[in-house]
C-alpha cells in the first residue's frame, strides 16, 4: 500500500529537517513527520531505503556522533549488516531528513530535489 501524503523521517531539532519541513509547509505539501530519535527505527525500515539508495548514503559520517564512536564501532561501519544495526541504536547517525514518497527516497535537503518529486519546479 502506497502512502498518500509524503513521510519525513528525521529528528525534530535537526536545522536541516526544519528547513525541509518549511519547504513542504510553504508549497502546501502535507505531509507525516516521523522523528526516529523519540520513536526508533527498525533495521527492515533501514533496509527498504538502502536498498534504494545504499546503506553507505544513509550513514551519517560526517556527524558528531558518528565522530563519538569507538575506533573498532567506525571500523565495523564498514560493514552494511553492522551499520545498520548501529543506525537502528542510534538513529542520529542516520542522514536527514529521509522524504518517502510513492516508494521513491529522498536522503538529504535540496530544493531542487524535493520540486522535482513533487513536480513542482
Amino acid at each position: 500500500m502506497m502512502a498518500e501524503y509524503p513521510i519525513l523521517y528525521g529528528i525534530k531539532t535537526c536545522s536541516t529537517v526544519r528547513k525541509a519541513r518549511q519547504w513542504l509547509e510553504e508549497h502546501h505539501i502535507s505531509f507525516i513527520f516521523y522523528d526516529y530519535k523519540t520513536q526508533g527505527i527498525i533495521s527492515q525500515q533501514i533496509e527498504v531505503w538502502a536498498a534504494q539508495v545504499g546503506w553507505k548514503t544513509l550513514l551519517n559520517r560526517t556527524g558528531m556522533t558518528f565522530r563519538q564512536l569507538s575506533e573498532e564501532q567506525k571500523k565495523n561501519a564498514d560493514n552494511e549488516r553492522e551499520a545498520i544495526a548501529l543506525m537502528v541504536k542510534r538513529p542520529a547517525l542516520i542522514k536527514r531528513p529521509i522524504l518517502v514518497f510513492h516508494e521513491k527516497v529522498s536522503v538529504g535537503f535540496k530544493p531542487e530535489n524535493y520540486a522535482a518529486l513533487f513536480d513542482c519546479g
